[in-house]
């Protein structure tokens, strides 16, 4: 757009606000080019261009931006190329583009043909004489273009001159002319700023492009811009760009707020410790909570649903609900109320009590109605001092624009098809846009208000009705439900209070309309800071919600292991008699995943990418799901005393599947992208699935069934042979391999082995030297094909500690039981890893199998003492 020579421009010092904006949009796309001139941009102008030195400033932010991933950096000038690279002295990283496209350092140079060669010469001698003929003209060869300099000459022999060439030469066929500031450049190629920047675009595969220039020549650049592309003019005059500073200093300074808050997008604006967020659940999503009481993840409809606050992988653009005192500062503690999921975050003189509540219902005429649509997240805010709100949804992951409409009790968010409200009578909202997204601010003063204020964010609905119920009395409601639960509980008293909490985030990861069991809370935590391991762990695997399932059956409740199970009995049905072709993971509702995908728009936790969705492990043939299953279901009858129907139904599945593929390599429980091998593990899960059938048979009232007695042996047979590895003098990961893997560990743990065999032990040992580092053991060191490293699988460092229990090393269990519970964030959750060396928790969070790993330990700990 044509922006006029007499826009008013910001006092010195300060930045348009509009332009601020753009900055801030465009820092955060997937893949930037940064473009910008060099004279009068990077360095001012000076009377000898050959001492045009760029500010320090502009060199400092450039190299900065530069260095940064998915950030491309490029100098396009109507220097040449040989000039620009002596003058500038950039860093490679920076693109350098000379003669304004005609030369590029990008792995092209034009290669002019004899015919444009003869044109380049005949312009030489042209111009030599025109600037012969009018004193002090100075030119300057290119290897495609010779320019004509007027800069520090009379104004009308300048003039002159310039006509001169304009009659002449610049009429030429062949001849592309560019005017700038007191220079005009005849090229024999035709290029132009616009044409480079588009051609580096293409190239670079850019989402958006940032152009900064001052020259008429820029203007080239600044009319291809477009969609979410930047333009940025220095000095007066008419301008394409959609925004002007006033010198080069000021370019310098948008740089400088351009690589701030890039980098806070690529990195984290400060990310917290992934095993210091807590969670809240009411059975239908989940929520995570900072400890400076920010909701930084929320999906709706459904824990595997897009996200509305994303900030825990994309930062605040991503989303965020945010609560605190005006004058912030670190809470004095945050804790959940004992034995529920509500979570209470205090500072001196406010308090927020956080939790997830079920849709609230009223008595109509009509009968009972829901005034609260799908769930509501709850916030009371409770003291005497003055509190700070942040509301900022960005519905599936920031991908929908969202717009914000203030009513008297409230606000609607508006632009998603899943309608939302967030009640909040009594608060004044200041809406703000970012040009694409609306956001709320508030200040209350809870002194003014009564000494409360409650916040209702309420999904599935517009309605801002008021509850007739007071909000002391809903609390109640939706906490008595988890304190009955966990006083049904039969809880050790080894870490009693820690395995109390391990069940509540377990029954929370349960959705209870389904019966359906996450794995975790989360998608694309990281294995490591700064890497690719980034999964989505949210939704159902068979073995991770069976083994939840048992912990809980082991706790003494039943309700969410026969949920689970009638949920695997619809998995099977949906097999057409083919329970050999089950996935080992589904959606939430039992279904199969979509594609794996990739949002390129968020920066992940730390500058972990990428985010993903879906996960492609769907695809994999993992035979070792039928295990835990079959274990639960042994569980289940004997804490029962009885074996319902389609529990018989699922577990004969069972069996049947492992009988047709229990000899077939598979891709294994940890689910590398490898071919498949004959993993230890699956096959030691094939042996347990027979097994516990037959325990269920003979204890149940069923009659034995011989094939099913000849089939677990010759399992058991085949991996005792054919698992062992006589050099490395235990049991590794797969047949034939010498690597160790903690899930071999299972080759004792199951049952297959007892506690005292040789082998068990030897593989014992072999594991802890090889997997052992401090409080956490690691899965594996063997290559995966993926780069990089991970943390200590809690699982595993569960697995050792029965292991150890189970060979007679009591006290070495406990010490290691220690340890890995001190590893657990400050309201006791735990994430899937650890770090020794940074001392900190990695991957998805709270994971399920790091807490059913603490219950598993801590019952077993609790029976050693009592014997």
């Amino acid at each position: 757009m044509n922006v006029p020579t007499d826009i008013v421009t910001p006092p010195a010092g300060t930045m348009d606000p509009e332009l601020r904006a753009a900055i801030g949009r465009i820092a955060r796309v997937p893949q930037l080019l940064v473009a910008c001139d060099y004279d009068g941009t990077l360095a001012p102008i000076v009377e000898d261009p050959s001492k045009a030195v760029p500010l320090p400033e502009s060199v400092a932010a450039v190299r900065a931006l530069a260095a940064l991933p998915q950030t491309t950096v490029a100098v396009v000038s109507g220097r040449a190329l040989r000039d620009l690279a002596a003058l500038s002295r950039l860093p490679s990283e920076v693109h350098l583009v000379g003669s304004h496209g005609s030369e590029f350092d990008i792995g092209f140079v034009e290669r002019l043909s004899p015919e444009l060669i003869a044109v380049r010469n005949r312009l030489r001698d042209a111009l030599r004489e025109i600037a012969a003929a009018h004193p002090g003209v100075r030119l300057e060869r290119k290897p495609a273009s010779i320019a004509l300099h007027t800069r520090g000459v009379d104004p009308q022999l300048a003039a002159a001159a310039i006509e001169a060439v304009r009659n002449g030469p610049a009429r030429w066929d062949d001849v592309t002319v560019t005017q700038g500031k007191e220079v005009i450049e005849l090229s024999v190629v035709a290029t132009h700023k616009g044409t480079a920047v588009d051609q580096l675009r293409t190239q670079l595969s850019a989402s958006a492009v940032l152009f900064i220039g001052d020259d008429v020549t820029d203007e080239n650049a600044f009319g291809n811009l477009h969609g979410p592309d930047v333009g940025i003019k220095i000095g007066p005059g008419d301008t394409q760009a959609g925004y002007r500073v006033a010198e080069p200093i000021e370019a310098a300074r948008a740089l400088g707020l351009l690589l701030e808050t890039r980098r806070h997008w690529l990195f984290g604006e400060r990310a917290v410790p992934i095993e210091r967020h807590s969670m809240l659940s009411n059975g239908r999503t989940v929520a995570l909570l900072t400890p400076e009481a920010k909701v930084s993840w929320l999906c709706h409809p459904k824990p595997d649903s897009a996200a509305i606050f994303a900030d825990l992988v994309g930062g605040s653009p991503a989303g965020h609900f945010t609560v605190g005192p005006e004058r912030g500062g670190i809470p004095l503690g945050q804790r959940y109320r004992s034995g529920t999921m509500t979570v209470e975050t205090r500072w001196s003189g406010l308090t927020v009590t956080d939790w997830l509540d079920l849709p609230a219902r009223e008595t109509t005429p009509d009968g009972p109605a829901i005034i609260t649509g799908d769930s509501t997240l709850v916030r009371v805010l409770t003291g005497s001092g003055k509190a700070r709100i942040d509301f900022a949804p960005r519905p599936e992951f920031g991908q929908v624009a969202v717009q914000l409409q203030p009513l008297d009790d409230g606000l609607l968010v508006l632009g998603s098809n899943e309608p939302a409200a967030l009640y909040a009578p009594g608060v004044t909202w200041e809406v703000r846009s970012d040009g694409v997204n609306e956001s709320a601010e508030a200040m209350v003063d809870l002194s003014a208000a009564g000494g409360q204020v409650v916040l209702e964010l309420r999904f599935g609905t517009h309605s801002l009705e008021h509850h007739a119920i007071p909000i002391h009395e809903r609390q109640a409601r939706a906490e008595q439900p988890w304190k009955d639960w966990v006083a049904s509980l039969r809880l050790p008293t080894t870490a009693r209070d820690l395995v109390a909490r391990s069940a509540l985030t377990l029954r929370g990861l349960c959705h209870e309309a389904t019966g359906s069991i996450l794995a975790a809370a989360t998608t694309s935590l990281p294995e490591e800071l700064g890497g690719v391991r980034n999964w989505d762990y949210r939704y159902c695997w068979l073995r991770d919600a069976a083994l939840t399932a048992r912990a809980l059956v082991d706790l003494g409740s039943l309700e969410e292991a026969e949920a689970l199970l009638r949920w695997v009995d619809g998995c099977v049905e949906r097999t057409g008699g083919h329970p050999e072709r089950l996935h080992p993971l589904y959606t939430i509702d039992g279904y199969e995943l979509g594609a794996e995908a990739v949002i390129d728009t968020l920066p992940g936790y730390a500058g972990s990418r990428p985010v993903r969705v879906g996960n492609l492990a769907n695809h994999q043939l993992q035979l070792d799901v039928f295990g835990p299953i079959a274990d639960l279901i042994a569980a289940v009858a004997d804490a029962r005393g009885s074996v319902r129907e389609d529990e018989w139904r699922v577990l004969e599945n069972m069996v049947e599947a492992v009988r047709r593929r229990w000899h077939e390599p598979d891709h294994g429980i940890w689910e590398a992208r490898l071919p498949p091998r004959h993993h230890i593990f699956s096959k030691v899960m094939c042996w347990m699935t027979v097994d516990r059938a037959l325990h269920i048979m003979r204890q149940h009232g069923g009659e034995d069934r011989p094939e099913w007695v000849e089939l677990r042996d010759r399992i058991g047979a085949n991996v005792l042979e054919n698992g062992w590895h006589e050099e490395v003098e235990a049991y590794s990961v797969a047949y034939g391999d010498e690597d160790m893997d903690a899930s071999s560990l299972w080759i004792g743990l199951s049952g297959l082995l007892p506690g005292d065999d040789p082998r068990f032990l030897s593989t014992v040992l072999r594991i802890e030297a090889d997997l052992r580092s401090g409080p956490v053991v690691y899965r594996y060191h063997w290559d995966d094909g993926l780069p990089g490293r991970e943390g200590g699988f809690h699982i595993c460092t569960a697995w050792l500690i029965e292991a150890y229990l189970r060979t007679g090393r009591r006290t070495d269990a406990e010490e290691l039981f220690i340890q890995m519970i001190d590893t657990a964030g400050p309201t006791g959750l735990l994430p899937e890893q650890y770090d020794p060396l940074a001392e900190r928790g990695l991957g998805n969070h709270p994971q399920a199998y790091s807490h059913l790993g603490l219950i598993r330990c801590a019952l077993l700990l609790d029976n050693m003492l009592k014997q």
